[in-house]
């Protein structure tokens, strides 16, 4: 299948008709639906199929007579957040597949093998933990945390595994599967308006991470409770949004309240609790931690006002990740000195940079919107995307 065919047979999956925004957490039926797709395509290719014991996908070519290890792997993910757009994530799949077509209709040998990967759980958000696969796979973070993670209806990540055939027992660094990678390379929508061309190379990806805030009150009567006799946690909620948007100006980081739980959420009573995620990235880790310090301390002070309590996690952090140089420049050089820019998007390859070589590819984003509906590329661009995924791979694979 044409890299339009492939395309047009995945874009309805988990796509809402009202907003066009896609639903597809890890492991609901619309992302299992987008790995089943995964599966086709690699069978119509002859493409062995792996399913690593964290759940991340993999579809191998094995050019006849060579080894198994020195991979050049490509790839992405296929979830997506809560209304997502529709490239962030399976464009680069997509492009991985079409761009093996192209190599072997133009007879191309690779002298080592190639990987398709489709990682699980990249945007977190079902388990609330970004790039869970990759940082499974690398050992990025601890098993045992893992398999307690709940989703929002309460089932733990352990539970989910088990009833899709995967033991979470197993789940974990793969040092085997990691020694036959050679490199990783990304394909992915930009996710701003920093590219002005079609495509572009990555030289970086920013600090970012998510903190949980947990604010503790007393619910109660709204009709009856005076306001003084209330520990009501939305105004110290409330402080925190200001505070991080303050923060950041100050700062020069960027913060997001993006999600919150109240309860019991009811019109007529005062709130118990509320729970509230806040995304920080920024240009170096001192000012991502300056804020989020300077956030944590003005909810403090507007918790003691109100008699609420406040605890605060850390659900995850990235630190700068500098891609592979050599690489970097190895392949903005092959396709012909193409833009190079830093991001302040989490990937996979972002993780995998700790283990492996790693390197990611851009295609142009006209509209510089990113997680939601309006996420776009250009047919042009993404066919100009496959053409330069298809030059990095004869590159680094030989043939």
């Amino acid at each position: 299948m044409s890299f339009e065919e492939m395309w047009a047979a995945l874009r309805p999956v988990g796509r809402d008709a009202e907003t066009g925004g896609y639903h597809r957490f890890a492991w609901t039926p619309a992302e299992v639906e987008c790995r089943s797709w995964f599966a086709d395509e690699a069978r119509r290719r002859d493409l062995e199929i792996e399913t690593d014991p964290n759940g991340n996908l993999f579809a191998w070519w094995f050019p006849p007579g060579n080894g198994r290890g020195d991979a050049v792997v490509t790839g992405s993910h296929l979830d997506s957040v809560p209304g997502g757009g529709a490239f962030d994530g399976p464009l680069g799949i997509v492009s991985a597949f079409a761009a093996i077509d192209l190599l072997r209709e133009r007879g191309v040998r690779p002298s080592r093998p190639i990987g398709v990967a489709a990682f699980a759980e990249e945007e977190g958000a079902r388990f609330g933990v970004a790039c869970l696969g990759s940082r499974l796979l690398t050992g990025a973070i601890a098993p045992y945390r893992a398999r307690g993670l709940r989703d929002r209806d309460g089932r733990t990540l352990a539970d989910v595994l088990t009833g899709h055939g995967l033991d979470p027992e197993r789940i974990g660094p793969d040092e085997g599967l990691l020694s036959r990678i050679g490199c990783y390379v990304e394909l992915h929508v930009e996710q701003g308006r920093a590219l002005d061309a079609p495509v572009g190379v990555a030289s970086a990806i920013v600090p970012h991470g998510r903190w949980r805030f947990d604010l503790a009150g007393e619910g109660n009567h709204a009709g009856t409770t005076r306001l003084k006799d209330r520990r009501d946690p939305m105004l110290p909620f409330a402080r925190l949004v200001l505070a991080a948007r303050e923060a950041a100006e100050r700062n020069g980081t960027l913060t997001t309240v993006g999600r919150v739980e109240v309860a019991p959420n009811g019109v007529n009573a005062v709130p118990s609790a509320v729970t509230a995620w806040l995304d920080g990235r920024g240009p170096a880790d001192d000012a991502v931690r300056r804020t989020v310090a300077e956030v944590h301390e003005a909810a403090l002070r507007a918790a003691r006002e109100h008699g609420v309590g406040v605890e605060l996690a850390e659900e995850s952090y990235t630190e700068v990740v500098d891609f592979d140089v050599p690489l970097r420049d190895r392949l903005a050089a092959v396709l012909g000195g193409v833009p190079v820019l830093p991001t302040g998007a989490g990937h996979d390859a972002g993780i995998l940079a700790s283990r492996v070589p790693t390197a990611m590819l851009f295609v142009r984003n006209p509209t510089g919107v990113s997680h939601a509906p309006a996420e776009h590329a250009d047919a042009e661009d993404c066919l100009a995307g496959v053409e330069a995924l298809t030059t990095v791979l004869k590159e680094l694979a030989g043939g």
